[in-house]
C-alpha cells in the first residue's frame, strides 16, 4: 500500500501551522459544541449533514464490509497538545476497505469513546486515520473495555513521559481485534474543520486495555468525546451476526 504524501495528507487534515493557537475545545460530549461560533471556517460542524460521531445502535441494514489491515511494527513519533494524544506513522501501513486502499497516517484517541452503542459509551478509542492517493479519508474505529494491559498503548506510555516529538517503536496491529467486523457509514472529522465525505469504520469487536492505562490517556486528554450527531437519512450498515 502506498503513503500518501505528507504535505497532501496535512491538507486533508487541516493540520494547523506550526506555533498556530488552537481556537476550539471539546466540552462536556453531551451539549452541541457550537464550534462555528468560535471560527467561521468551522461552520459545517453545526450546518453539516453528514456530521461524526453517532449512535451506532441506529443502523437499519446489516452486511459485511471486508476490512483488511497490514499493521505491524514500526517507528512512529509522539504528538501530544492540549486534548491531543497522537502517534504519527511513516509509509508503509494501511487498510483495505472493499476494494479501495487507505494508507495509514496516524492513530489518535479520545477518552471517553466518541461513537456510542445505545446512548453507552466505551472508556477509550482509537482512530487510525487513512487516506487514499486521491486523498479520500478513511478511519478504522477501535474502541477499549477495561482488561488486560495492551503493549501497544504500553508503548506509547513509556513515550508520553518524555512529551512532544518523542520517536518510539510501537506495533499498531496490538491495537486492533481479530475480527474487523464494521459499522460502515459516510460522515466526517470529528474535530475541526469536520469536515464531510470520511469513510468510517467502527469495529465491532472491542479490545482490552487496563485500568492504569485507560487513566493515564484519560488524565493526558481529559474529556476529548464530541457530542453525539444526527444520523438523518445516511445510510449506516451494522456488521452481520
Amino acid at each position: 500500500m502506498k503513503y500518501l504524501a505528507p504535505i497532501a495528507a496535512a491538507t486533508l487534515l487541516a493540520v494547523p501551522a506550526v506555533g498556530a493557537a488552537k481556537d476550539w475545545k471539546f466540552g462536556d460530549g453531551e451539549l452541541p459544541e457550537r464550534w462555528s461560533l468560535e471560527n467561521s471556517a468551522y461552520a459545517i460542524c453545526d450546518a453539516g449533514l453528514m456530521q461524526s460521531p453517532i449512535d451506532l445502535s441506529e443502523a437499519k441494514a446489516t452486511g459485511n464490509i471486508t476490512v483488511t489491515t497490514n499493521y505491524g511494527e514500526t517507528a512512529g513519533t509522539l504528538a501530544v497538545a492540549d486534548q491531543k494524544l497522537q502517534v504519527d506513522f511513516p509509509a508503509g501501513m494501511g487498510m483495505k476497505s472493499g476494494d479501495k486502499m487507505f494508507n495509514l497516517i496516524q492513530v489518535h484517541f479520545h477518552t471517553p469513546a466518541e461513537h456510542a452503542i445505545s446512548g453507552e459509551r466505551h472508556p477509550l478509542v482509537a482512530h487510525f486515520v487513512h487516506a487514499t492517493d486521491a486523498g479520500e479519508l478513511g478511519v478504522l474505529g477501535v474502541m477499549f473495555v477495561e482488561g488486560d494491559e495492551n503493549p501497544a498503548l504500553a508503548s506509547i506510555a513509556d513515550a508520553l513521559e518524555s512529551g512532544d516529538g518523542t520517536e518510539l517503536t510501537v506495533d499498531a496491529s496490538e491495537m486492533i481485534p481479530d475480527d474487523l467486523s464494521v459499522f460502515r457509514y459516510m460522515g466526517s472529522l470529528t474535530t475541526p474543520p469536520c469536515s464531510e465525505g470520511v469513510n468510517w469504520h467502527v469495529v465491532g469487536q472491542t479490545m482490552e486495555a487496563s485500568a492504569e492505562q485507560i487513566a493515564a490517556m484519560a488524565g493526558s486528554l481529559g474529556p476529548t468525546a464530541r457530542s453525539i450527531q444526527p444520523l438523518g437519512n445516511r445510510l449506516l450498515v451494522a456488521p452481520s451476526e
